[in-house]
């Protein structure tokens, strides 16, 4: 796997995927293939830019065209697709770009990675697939899907299109299902960031419901491991489940993050709950464990600490994503050349 292909790598999870990458494997040559929507952050691998294995290009995963013709002009031998509209509340107001980039994005990179004959192609999934659980029970690799949102039903088509290649075409493809990430570089509209970055401002923080949903949490870096040991040691045609084994209620969470903050209860904020809300992820991540020899290394104690530590660190970062402004460091650095 010496020439890989990172599509939206300038996202939370793809970016640190490429750092880990890099930073693990010096003969390796990583392009990062991102549209640059809202999400997508040259910033976050600004160290990069001069790095000798790394390459990005601006574009849309959903251009045939355009997508064939990079693969045209590099020769991969992976693909690794994080790209995706992710957040759950955005699918409720409009749909139609996680069925575009999530379904028809996923169709046109599995079509260009088999004419080129790729060796093996890593469609990044969630756990949200899989549905709502009760009190009792985890997630497994073979738990029927059944998606509340529309964000879930996106991914959960894309994965049926995945595992069609694979029966259809003998095609080298692996799925991973993951539950919440959490870490540095993370798009401020997810939990744990919003709520750090408004409890610094002494703004509100707004639960859904009465706080009882349920997740389990992941360190962003335990999730790229899983990734990487699936992309090197995976069999072809598997599920792959990767979990932190750290389930805890959103108002536990929230109550957690107030503590390190330093900040008083008051600012929890209950709203109406979410439409069609999951009660409860939880994951078993025995068959990762057993076949890829992975397991979850960060306490989620620690974990958080160091996260909530990295935005204290960071509030440029923070403050250009919370107002739009980092959109400007794209056309400062790179302007038009980009697009030519």
């Amino acid at each position: 796997m010496k020439q890989i292909l990172v599509t939206g790598g300038c996202g939370f999870i793809g970016s640190n995927f490429i750092r880990y990458q890099l930073s693990q494997y010096p003969d390796i040559s990583v392009t990062n293939l991102d549209k640059l929507t809202y999400a997508g952050n040259l910033e976050n691998l600004k160290e990069f830019e001069s790095h000798s294995g790394y390459t990005f290009v601006k574009g849309d995963i959903t251009d045939a065209d355009f997508v064939n013709s990079l693969f045209n002009s590099v020769d991969f031998d992976a693909v690794i697709n994080f790209a995706a509209e992710s957040h759950v509340d955005r699918s409720i107001l409009d749909s139609g770009p996680f069925i575009h980039t999530n379904i028809v994005g996923t169709q046109v990179l599995l079509d260009a990675a088999r004419n080129r004959n790729i060796d093996r192609y890593v469609q990044v999934s969630t756990d949200e697939v899989y549905g709502s659980l009760g009190a009792e029970g985890l997630f497994t690799e073979t738990t029927p899907i059944a998606p509340n949102s529309p964000y879930s039903a996106s991914k959960a088509s894309a994965d049926l299109l995945v595992r069609s290649y694979i029966k259809t075409f003998d095609f080298p493809a692996i799925i991973t299902r993951c539950s919440n990430n959490y870490g540095p570089y993370q798009f401020p509209e997810k939990l744990i960031p919003l709520f750090i970055s408004n409890a610094l401002e002494d703004k509100s923080l707004p639960i859904y419901g009465e706080g009882t949903n349920v997740r389990d949490w992941i360190h962003v870096i335990d999730h790229c491991r899983g990734i990487d040991a699936a992309l090197r040691k995976g069999k072809p045609g598997q599920i792959y489940n990767f979990g932190g084994n750290a389930e805890m209620q959103n108002i536990e969470i929230t109550r957690l993050l107030l503590t390190i903050l330093e900040k008083p209860e008051s600012l929890i904020k209950y709203v109406t709950d979410r439409p069609g809300h999951d009660l409860r992820y939880a994951i078993d991540c025995s068959k990762a464990e057993a076949e890829l020899g992975w397991k979850p290394e960060t306490e989620f104690d620690a974990g958080l600490k160091d996260t909530v530590q990295w935005y204290l660190d960071n509030p440029e970062w923070v403050s250009r994503i919370r107002s739009g402004q980092y959109m400007k460091y794209y056309d400062q650095q790179y302007g038009n050349r980009l697009n030519t």
